[in-house]
């Protein structure tokens, strides 16, 4: 089992440890809810050092990247980033990521820690025909997020980048808790602002250390693997493995906004024709009318008993105090208000469609 280099800091904080990717990973420190609210209302650091991290440069890294992608990675420009999917050949996703571009030739791609491998050899076999030059520097970065509504004004001053002036998913690289190097990003999986640091794994301990420090007086606090989990949740993003996979449609998965087939990535065409025509199936939010918790796994029904889905990601969200859950529903069933039914062990509970996100940042 792999560790990160923050793995004995962890121990020290009394961290639940927990495999996750592949990786011995802190699940939680004082309590999942706790720890998600501080989140919300402050601001906390999650060591997601397990992701992995490729780089892409040369001349033919645009033509790679365009094939292998779902966005148009042609509009995005130096500093800033892009959600992407990599579509495979029969309609489904090999992973989801961040593409973030450096300079004019150069890129990072951010991949699921679960995925690196398969993501690493995909895009592999692709480059034959690109020979870009790539590099899978996962096992040389540590990756720590600091996310919550005061992150920005609580580490201005470990660094010379003015974090105040970069837009949502714009980065920049600079000195960060007297490293030089770090690659500053506001990007992030909770949808409360914040900060994402790309950084050598030798120095993750000084900036870590030094974070803490700058954060104190805010309120800081270390967040475990389950509240990032809660706290996407409650924006409704995907998560590889539940509401994405190698099987699923990325356009009943709602990733319709990060699909450009003019692109002409790979099986862009069939993906093209569900864009434009519509799907059987939708990936769609609910709420828990009565107490409940959704659970990956259990169905979903209309009103008169027919099963019309399953749920992908269920919890008890913390910020709402309600049950919610994402999951896939025959698409005539999916429209925000519609009523329907979650079976819960042998009860069935009513619940309501919603627009996502399920949170809304006050």
């Amino acid at each position: 089992m792999l560790k990160t280099s923050l793995y004995d800091t962890h121990i020290a904080l009394g961290a639940k440890m927990v495999s996750f990717g592949g990786f011995l990973m802190p699940v939680q420190y004082e309590g999942v809810t706790k720890e998600h609210l501080c989140v919300r209302e402050n601001l906390g650091v999650f060591d997601v050092s397990h992701m992995g991290e490729f780089f892409i440069e040369g001349p033919n890294a645009l033509s790679l990247l365009q094939h292998i992608c779902s966005n148009d990675i042609s509009k995005l420009i130096p500093g800033k980033a892009q959600y992407n999917y990599l579509p495979n050949s029969s309609g489904g996703v090999v992973d989801d990521l961040i593409v973030y571009k450096i300079n004019d030739s150069k890129y990072l791609l951010v991949v699921n820690a679960s995925n690196i491998e398969k993501d690493w050899e995909w895009i592999r076999k692709q480059n034959e025909e690109f020979n870009a030059d790539i590099k899978n520097e996962s096992d040389a970065y540590s990756l720590l997020a600091i996310q919550g509504p005061k992150a920005i004004e609580a580490m201005q001053s470990l660094s010379d980048v003015d974090l105040s002036v970069l837009p949502f998913y714009a980065h920049k690289t600079g000195t960060f808790a007297g490293v030089e190097g770090v690659l500053i990003a506001t990007t992030g999986y909770t949808g409360s602002g914040g900060l994402e640091l790309y950084i050598p794994n030798e120095n993750v301990k000084q900036v870590w250390d030094e974070v803490f420090e700058a954060g104190a007086s805010y309120g800081i606090t270390p967040i475990g693997l389950a509240a990032r989990d809660t706290l996407r949740l409650e924006m409704g993003y995907c998560l590889y493995g539940n509401e994405i996979s190698e099987t699923q449609s990325p356009i009943e998965a709602g990733l319709g906004w990060v699909t450009r087939p003019d692109t002409n990535f790979i099986n862009s065409d069939k993906i093209g024709i569900e864009k434009k025509e519509g799907t059987p199936k939708k990936l769609i939010g609910f709420q828990l009318e009565e107490r409940g918790i959704p659970r990956s796994g259990h169905f979903l029904f209309d009103l008169n008993g027919n099963q019309i889905g399953t749920v992908t990601s269920g919890t008890q969200a913390p910020s709402l105090g309600k049950g919610i859950g994402l999951g896939y529903v025959i698409a005539e069933f999916s429209s925000v208000g519609s009523k329907i039914k979650l079976q819960v062990r042998n009860k069935m509970l009513n619940a309501t469609v919603v627009s996502l996100p399920f949170y809304k940042d006050k």
